[in-house]
């Protein structure tokens, strides 16, 4: 019998194949463990778990067993002791984030395997402040999951499906929420018609409801719930969002808005069809807030998100922080400083004033009320950006490895290099993985992959062929 992987939180998450490594055991096994650590945590004084009521909010996306999944998850937790609140259907993970926050409970317990495909089902837990579990917190999870599978733990359960606990509306606080972030009456004297990618998930009734309430003509694509998404992950990149973009470029949009399957991350295309990176977006946003909202602050991003943001920063007078990958460490700086926004280059985004989690709804929004304050695409807008800063040409690439080589690779990488390619190493940088600042503000990333014998090497330069160049160099350099 094959043994089963190790239960590992990743950079959002426990996240496994379903009815292999994902299991209801193991989603019961790793809930007891959150139980166990948030019961220690209740007992030290100090904790700020300790004056909170023992309420937890569940919820799941619009994955197969969601709801399954999330009743064992309540049923463990109420025989621990605690009152789980369940959202009555299923929910963006920004939505739970809030709600966590507006209903002051203990944290929550999420459903969700986000953009991957629909054989991945995936557990997040976030903390009290809505924001995902820190490194600190998920290590001792694991170290309680390990010791409840050494004694043997098991939990006697209710036929699946079948437990009852308290539902939730969560949607009414979280609208109230986005409707003091987002200038409505700017994107409602705008008139505009936006046609909005929903890929069969969680965020339908969300974005493009508001966008309606707003007076925008919506079109919709894959609004109803599709656990199979379409046999495709449920992703809102260039291929997610090609139908949506199809109608863009037919002239029946002026651009295109999208969600993955839990609505965290975003997907943006502009009114001639073209695709826009998070990167670009991130900037974006950082430009409006900054410059049309007049907010005050600072900005961070994740090593391997693009450095535009920081010419925009700079351009803009706003200093900027730099954060190892996953949105839980943004989310730790934005409860300590005033953050105008946070993202990073897998698609994820928040803002001052609202959770520390990815929020894909309020990204596409603010792209939205851009278009409707300046009166211009966003390309546009990007082009003019480019006067001041410059030009930026960002790609990741994965190049497969040997698996056996994985280790003497990451050591020759972990040693720092003085070249790549033609290009002097100016600054090594060890945050997260092996990034090598280059010449003229171009820059290279090296991250191994935890499942996969794959380096992920991002890049960034100056013009095109310099980026052909140097993809060509990083293959070399690991191969």
């Amino acid at each position: 019998m094959e043994e089963l992987p190790p239960i590992k939180f990743g950079t959002s998450g426990w996240r496994g194949l379903i009815a292999k490594d994902f299991t209801f055991d193991r989603v019961r096994l790793t809930t007891q463990a959150i139980a166990d650590y948030l019961k220690a945590e209740r007992r030290k004084k100090t904790s700020p778990l300790a004056k909170l009521e023992p309420n937890i909010i569940i919820g799941h996306d619009a994955r197969f067993l969601g709801r399954d999944f999330s009743l064992a998850v309540a049923e463990v937790l109420e025989a621990n002791g605690f009152t789980a609140l369940l959202c009555d259907r299923d929910t963006p993970t920004p939505v739970i984030s809030h709600t966590v926050r507006v209903r002051k409970a203990l944290g929550g317990i999420n459903m969700t395997a986000s953009h991957n495909p629909a054989e991945y089902q995936g557990l997040k837990y976030s903390l009290h402040n809505g924001a995902p579990a820190t490194p600190e917190v998920t290590k001792k999870i694991e170290a309680n999951i390990a010791k409840r599978q050494a004694k043997g733990w098991e939990f006697d359960g209710c036929v699946i499906g079948t437990y009852q606990c308290k539902e939730i509306d969560p949607m009414g606080a979280y609208f109230r929420r986005i409707g003091q972030l987002v200038d409505f009456k700017a994107i409602k004297k705008a008139k505009m018609k936006i046609a909005v990618e929903l890929m069969y998930g969680a965020g339908r009734g969300y974005l493009d409801t508001l966008l309606e309430e707003a007076g925008v003509k919506v079109t919709r694509f894959h609004e109803k719930p599709n656990p199979l998404f379409g046999g495709k992950p449920p992703e809102p990149n260039t291929e997610g969002m090609r139908e949506a973009a199809a109608c863009v470029a037919s002239g029946k949009a002026q651009m295109a808005l999208g969600l993955d399957g839990d609505a965290d991350r975003f997907g943006v295309v502009d009114k001639d069809g073209t695709w826009l990176t998070p990167n670009q977006i991130l900037t974006l946003t950082l430009y409006h807030l900054k410059k049309n909202r007049k907010w005050k602050g600072v900005a961070v991003r994740t090593v391997p998100t693009s450095h535009m943001i920081d010419a925009v920063a700079d351009h803009l007078g706003v200093d900027l922080y730099e954060t190892p990958v996953g949105f839980k460490h943004i989310g730790a700086l934005m409860e300590s400083e005033a953050i105008i926004v946070g993202g990073e280059e897998s698609g994820g985004l928040s803002v001052k004033g609202h959770v520390p989690e990815k929020d894909g709804i309020l990204a596409c929004l603010l792209m939205a009320e851009l278009v409707a304050v300046e009166g211009k695409p966003l390309g546009k807008i990007l082009k003019q950006l480019e006067k001041h800063i410059g030009p930026f040409y960002t790609d990741r690439i994965n190049v497969q490895i040997n698996p056996k080589q994985k280790t003497a690779i990451l050591k020759r990488l972990a040693k720092g290099l003085d070249k790549i390619g033609t290009a002097k190493v100016e600054k090594f940088i060890t945050t997260d993985g092996y990034k090598f600042l280059l010449p003229k503000g171009e820059w290279v990333a090296f991250r191994a992959s935890g499942t996969e014998p794959v380096i992920r090497c991002y890049l960034e330069t100056k013009s095109a062929a310099q980026m052909k160049r140097m993809q060509t160099a990083c293959r070399k350099l690991l191969q």
